[in-house]
């Protein structure tokens, strides 16, 4: 056996991963991947999926080997960013949608300040989206106070450094996607500009508490090596609910199968935390990944319901991750038995 590398030592180290898929970087499965493999794959996918996640199954679609070029992304990107944005909306008591048509961003109103998870695209979109969806729920921007960035690309850290400048917010990434946009960035356009200066780097575990809330970070490599999960509580007409927001769900990283088992630990180990906390909410920071806007809508027709649409219950918190956790073994396979 060959010996590991740092990085696969150091995602041996993730709660879970070692005993899910061994630090040999084997998967553990009963057979070699084959077409076979793949279309059992999709099809356990599809089952948990249902008649209710069929956005999530959109995962299972074949993914590039190749990332896209330079300008195929910027095009598709600035396509993307000029979609009209959605008015904000309250999803929860004490949680908020303040974000794109594309890309999410949530703020959580604590007793002491916000804790906003993700910032947008752009400087532009953080002032007109972020600071302006604060202002139409009753907020204060000036009361935020941590920024979590899910991840290290710039359709979630673009708006931080902005922010951060002109509300002293504190940015919080996870060590191993800080060293990332330090040294080479996956995806790199003046578009986005720059990502923010390390700030508070946060391991697998750590804790962001402001004042009566606290948010638990949990890296879930996969999108990207550091991508982070965070867990915390909302309330909705007296009663608490668990969330969990996952930082980074597609496969836009070409013929990484590494990362593919990675993402695939990841969910596994999720789901167990769900089924261990009775997390019954599910949050994406990619809104169609979610359907927040539809549920939003709902809210906004009916807003002193007591059946929230966002609380889905414990069982298709899981479900959903089944889904994500199948359709990243099928693409695993697909991309191990090209040439």
């Amino acid at each position: 056996m060959k010996p590991l590398s740092q990085r696969t030592l150091s995602l041996c180290l993730l709660a879970g991963i070692a005993s899910l898929y061994g630090c040999g970087g084997i998967p553990k499965q009963a057979a070699a991947p084959s077409e076979a493999t793949v279309a059992a794959h999709v099809q356990a996918a599809t089952r948990a999926a249902g008649t209710d996640l069929g956005e999530v199954l959109t995962l299972c679609k074949p993914a590039p080997a190749a990332r896209a070029g330079q300008e195929e992304m910027e095009k598709g990107l600035r396509a993307l960013i000029g979609k009209p944005a959605p008015p904000p909306g309250r999803a929860f008591d004490n949680l908020y949608f303040v974000g794109a048509d594309w890309s999410s961003a949530w703020a959580i109103d604590t007793s002491e300040g916000i804790i906003l998870i993700d910032a947008l695209n752009t400087p532009m979109e953080a002032a007109a989206l972020i600071e302006g969806g604060l202002r139409k729920q009753g907020l204060d921007p000036a009361r935020i106070r941590y920024i979590i960035v899910s991840h290290g690309h710039g359709d979630h850290y673009g708006g931080a450094p902005y922010l951060a400048q002109k509300y002293g917010a504190r940015v919080v990434m996870s060590d191993l996607d800080w060293t990332m946009t330090e040294t080479r960035l996956e995806f790199a356009t003046p578009i986005w500009g720059a990502p923010p200066k390390r700030d508070i780097s946060v391991k697998d575990g750590d804790r962001i508490t402001l004042g009566n809330t606290s948010v638990t970070l949990h890296v879930i490599p996969g999108h990207t090596w550091g991508t982070l999960a965070s867990v915390f509580d909302v309330a909705w007409q007296g009663k608490t609910h668990r969330v969990l927001l996952w930082g980074g769900t597609g496969f836009n990283f070409g013929k990484d199968i590494p990362r593919l088992e990675a993402y695939g630990a990841s969910t596994q180990r999720m789901a167990s935390l769900s089924r261990s906390e009775g997390i019954d909410v599910m949050l994406s920071n990619h809104s169609r990944m979610d359907g927040s806007q539809a549920k939003l809508e709902k809210l906004r027709q009916d807003p002193g319901t007591p059946a929230n649409p966002f609380v889905i219950g414990q069982p298709t918190v899981e479900r959903t991750l089944t889904v994500m956790n199948q359709c990243a073994l099928a693409q695993r396979d697909r991309f191990a038995l090209m040439p």
